[in-house]
């Protein structure tokens, strides 16, 4: 799974490697964290309907970086703390099951990253003993995990969408883990490439069948790592100093 990541570029810098424009009441310059848990604020690119000089929906299609929270909670969920289980979707069900399989055709983002966090068990026999790995991109690029989105708002309130409880929600999709993940976790988040960006978030793409085939691990080379602090293992640890590589001492348990 991937439930930890690094985000320190500020949006405006992310919006502008990525080619695509920051969304309204996105802060430019963000809130740096080297450490970010599940249910705070992560980037993610959205391709949906521009707006014309009057407000309205215009025919043309627009990418945008938003914020939204880790953690995805349907539109039908009845409470929001759903999202608190859903992180993570899983590439091999992601169209079955019902909290993803409308999202997945029809709700597709592109969530970015510095980097993130996976715990490696070394001893088997001591599975509490885990050392933390940073993984990043090897070129210094962004990463971009293919994620899904949905707005949700309480029903129980109002039929329409409500903004004072109106939230935006994602999840990272993983997959079975490559060459440079599988000797650390055997999971890893899904990465598309800038090739496929259009593919993965044309909102007009329905055809789920086409789309799993985006759905696999990293190719070998795509990323790098080392090991890192423990400190990283609460998140109330941040700064630069959580993704700088750590000596592993084979005599310090947890």
């Amino acid at each position: 799974m991937c439930g930890r990541v690094d985000i320190h570029t500020p949006p405006s810098q992310l919006a502008r490697l990525l080619e695509v424009q920051l969304a309204a009441g996105v802060n430019p310059d963000g809130r740096p964290s080297w450490n970010v848990p599940p249910a705070r604020g992560i980037p993610a690119i959205t391709e949906r309907h521009a707006r014309t000089d009057s407000g309205e929906k215009s025919e043309d299609y627009e990418r945008v970086l938003d914020v939204l929270r880790w953690g995805l909670v349907p539109h039908w969920a009845k409470d929001p703390r759903t999202g608190y289980k859903m992180i993570n979707a899983r590439a091999e069900t992601v169209t079955k099951k019902p909290a993803y399989r409308s999202a997945f055709a029809n709700h597709r983002c592109l969530v970015v990253v510095d980097g993130f966090f996976e715990w490696q068990v070394p001893d088997p026999n001591s599975p509490k003993r885990k050392v933390p790995f940073y993984f990043r991109r090897a070129d210094g690029q962004p990463i971009t995990f293919a994620g899904l989105y949905e707005t949700w708002w309480d029903k129980t309130r109002s039929e329409e969408p409500d903004p004072e409880t109106m939230l935006r929600t994602c999840t990272i999709i993983t997959t079975n883990a490559g060459a440079d993940m599988v000797d650390v976790h055997d999971r890893m988040p899904v990465l598309i490439e800038h090739a496929d960006f259009d593919r993965w978030l044309d909102p007009d793409q329905h055809d789920t069948e086409a789309l799993s085939k985006l759905l696999l691990p990293a190719p070998k080379g795509t990323l790098v790592r080392h090991p890192v602090d423990k400190a990283v293992n609460s998140p109330r640890n941040d700064g630069p100093m959580i993704i700088q590589q750590a000596t592993v001492d084979d005599d310090d348990d947890e």
